[in-house]
């Protein structure tokens, strides 16, 4: 069966499977009923499986079709972006970089992430944020280039992507200055009775952290739980409490939100990675965020 007979075919079930039935799917298509069926037949028949039963006036699908249709619905997205993304690609020469940022990466540190390829001439720079999982779909799908992210991506034979390391950064604890002057008197014990900022568990340095307290038989005061970083370094800065950073972005924490280094979380690091579709990265601008 070639190409062109396997998305013809596919697409006259991926209508009917839409519209519920066989003259519905017609009337779209402007087709005769007894030409739509015999597609469909002969679909299956290359298939080697049923993809429609019958139910009521109309049709409805089998295991084999639930299947067939989610594929289908993505092939027919994907053709759908087709027109679109080539008038982008005229309208605006340039090399092109599609980077998903998961949700749990500290937002500051990503343009720390990115500045190898920042200068490129004629960048064109599309960030996606949403959930790892969200991006790594989206990643398989090569709806994008890379992901960057704070954890390596868990072995999975049916996704086919590849963690790259980024390096690592020694966590700190930062805090204005009022907090700060009482946490230093008995550091870290102290971080019992000030009020503790921390990542939510969707953050992989959270359980870093939590281990990091009960080394030091610490059962902390924690006021507030954050999912966005930016959001935890705000509320920090405002006088809520203390709260850990990655020491990457030390000189931004400082400057931006006005807080005050309190002391090095000793043990603990947050990691980086970049995670791609290809073993051995193959998109210029992606080799290039990795270190040498």
């Amino acid at each position: 069966m070639s190409l062109a007979f396997n998305y013809r075919h596919l697409y006259y079930f991926w209508v009917v499977a839409k519209e519920g039935g066989m003259a519905r799917a017609a009337e779209r298509l402007g087709m005769a009923v007894q030409t739509v069926s015999a597609q469909v037949r002969e679909l299956e028949r290359e298939l080697g499986c049923v993809l429609l039963k019958p139910a009521g006036r109309g049709v409805a699908l089998t295991e084999a079709g639930h299947a067939a249709l989610k594929q289908a619905e993505q092939i027919f997205q994907l053709g759908s972006q087709l027109p679109e993304l080539v008038r982008d690609v005229v309208a605006r020469p340039g090399v092109r970089l599609a980077v998903g940022i998961s949700d749990s990466l500290p937002k500051l540190l990503v343009r720390r992430l990115l500045q190898p390829v920042i200068q490129t001439p004629d960048l064109h720079l599309i960030c996606h944020e949403d959930r790892f999982e969200g991006l790594l779909a989206e990643l398989a799908l090569h709806k994008l280039d890379v992901v960057l992210t704070d954890r390596a991506q868990p072995p999975n034979p049916n996704l086919k992507v590849y963690s790259h390391s980024l390096g690592a950064s020694p966590v700190a604890w930062y805090g204005p200055a009022a907090w700060v002057d009482q946490a230093m008197a008995d550091f870290p014990q102290s971080l019992a009775k000030v009020p503790v900022l921390l990542p939510t568990q969707h953050a992989s340095v959270r359980a870093r952290l939590d281990q990091w307290f009960e080394r030091q038989g610490i059962r902390p005061n924690v006021v507030g739980e954050f999912q966005d970083s930016a959001l935890l370094a705000t509320f920090g800065s405002a006088g809520m409490g203390v709260f850990p950073a990655a020491q990457w972005v030390h000189d931004k924490l400082i400057t931006r939100y006005d807080v005050q280094h309190l002391a090095p979380c000793e043990g603990v690091e947050e990691q980086f990675f970049a995670i791609g579709t290809e073993k051995r990265v193959m998109h210029p601008l992606v080799q290039r965020l990795l270190p040498a």
